[in-house]
């Protein structure tokens, strides 16, 4: 099962899109109706993704090798994912307040959907991507393990390790996250793993580069 509570939090923000659709299609007279059915089949298919992410079994932990042991687990957290949904709920609102309670042309509420639903839909995106997401760093290994519709799991060996790198993307600076890359050298058969949305990611680069 996967981390948290998909299933909960994707229901609570889909009911509000099945809501306006349906409020669209069988009350509002000044608006055609048929605007309520993409409304609709969105906030559907918010509950139906997150009740799939919720049942859908989480990565199990790889298997250590003779002589190797867990050195750090992580998971990415839904900070990130959070804010960007928390920037596109006002958008929406206000679509929803040009569209039903105001005079304004047609283009008003289209621009502020259309920018609302892309943060919207991205913090959401990255919240079912997180909840199925781990990371692993052993002592001979850096794992990367993510399940959606199948299993993805990304191995690199410490030993093949030529470079750490770490950043941070505005938002992620904001709320105190960052990304570190490990890659095994350049050109374009080079491994590389990328663990996204990590607390503490300084601590975390250093101790890779402590077993390089």
């Amino acid at each position: 099962m996967a981390r948290g509570k998909p299933a909960v939090w994707s229901t609570l923000l889909g009911l509000p899109f099945i809501g306006t659709g349906a409020y669209t299609y069988f009350v509002e007279l000044e608006i055609p109706s048929l605007l309520g059915l993409p409304f609709a089949v969105f906030g559907g298919f918010i509950i139906i993704m997150g009740l799939y992410i919720h049942f859908v079994a989480a990565p199990e932990s790889p298997t250590m090798r003779e002589n190797e042991r867990l050195v750090d687990k992580r998971h990415p957290t839904q900070r990130v994912a959070l804010v960007r949904i928390c920037l596109g709920l006002p958008l929406l609102a206000v679509t929803v307040y040009l569209m039903f309670f105001s005079q304004v042309p047609y283009v008003y509420p289209t621009g502020t959907l259309l920018v609302g639903l892309y943060f919207f839909s991205n913090g959401l995106q990255v919240y079912w991507s997180n909840s199925l997401t781990t990371y692993y760093l052993t002592n001979r290994r850096i794992i990367r393990e993510y399940r959606l519709i199948s299993l993805i799991r990304q191995e690199l060996p410490l030993d093949k390790v030529r470079g750490v790198e770490e950043r941070k993307s505005v938002t992620e600076a904001v709320v105190g996250l960052g990304n570190v890359k490990v890659a095994s050298g350049g050109g374009g058969g080079s491994l590389k793993i990328v663990m996204r949305n990590m607390e503490r990611s300084t601590k975390f680069a250093d101790q890779v580069r402590e077993y390089v």
